[in-house]
């Protein structure tokens, strides 16, 4: 049995038998134990355009989350696991995180995670969405390092000469809603489960205070 926190009510991780999930009317920062844990923290406050763009008209600041990745974290040390947020997550810095580069493989940290930067692409995104891991205590999967073929781009707005041409010529640019954005595709979702399932929980709780 695992437990995934902060996801999408009625959403991928919903309905199966080996996972408990905690979404916004549960509060997964209330989350203790006692199962290895998936965390998908919000990271709308941490990401590239955490404060909304220029035409955002309301203050916004960095990582006012309301706490959510800080519990995540501290869950994934506690119970084992691992915890996934976009690539560029500004909050792996603020919590002495390595920023992991893509390609690069699992790297070691001081606490004893690892990390690694795989695209969501090579598992059924449509978009490449890169994607940070961190993972404490669970078996590290070989994932593909590579650049994937999806083509439809996260962030809006157009990213080349050609692109805008196209956009001219059809009147049209395909691109993500957020729900579509924010999804985890069932494979990725799957090994994410597989890695929390690999816990011992024995050796975990040998680290807890």
């Amino acid at each position: 049995m695992i437990a995934a926190l902060f996801v999408e009510t009625n959403g991928v991780y919903f309905g199966l038998p080996n996972v408990d999930p905690w979404d916004e009317a549960r509060d997964a920062r209330l989350y203790d134990g006692p199962w290895p844990v998936v965390a998908h923290p919000p990271c709308k406050r941490w990401g590239r355009y955490w404060g909304g763009g220029p035409s955002a008209k309301v203050k916004r600041q960095l990582g006012d989350d309301g706490g959510c990745f800080a519990s995540a974290l501290e869950s994934v040390r506690k119970w084992g696991g691992v915890l996934e947020h976009p690539e560029g997550s500004h909050a792996f810095k603020k919590y002495h995180i390595p920023c992991p580069g893509r390609g690069a493989g699992w790297i070691p940290c001081l606490d004893g995670g690892f990390v690694c930067c795989v695209e969501q692409g090579h598992y059924g995104h449509r978009a490449r969405k890169a994607t940070w891991l961190y993972a404490f205590g669970a078996h590290l999967p070989r994932l593909y390092w590579s650049p994937s073929n999806a083509g439809i781009r996260l962030d809006e707005g157009y990213h080349s000469a050609e692109e805008r041409r196209q956009a001219i010529k059809t009147g049209t640019v395909q691109r993500l809603s957020h729900r579509e954005r924010a999804a985890t595709p069932p494979a990725f979702r799957d090994i994410l489960i597989a890695m929390a399932e690999s816990v011992n929980l024995a050796k975990i709780s040998c680290n807890l205070p």
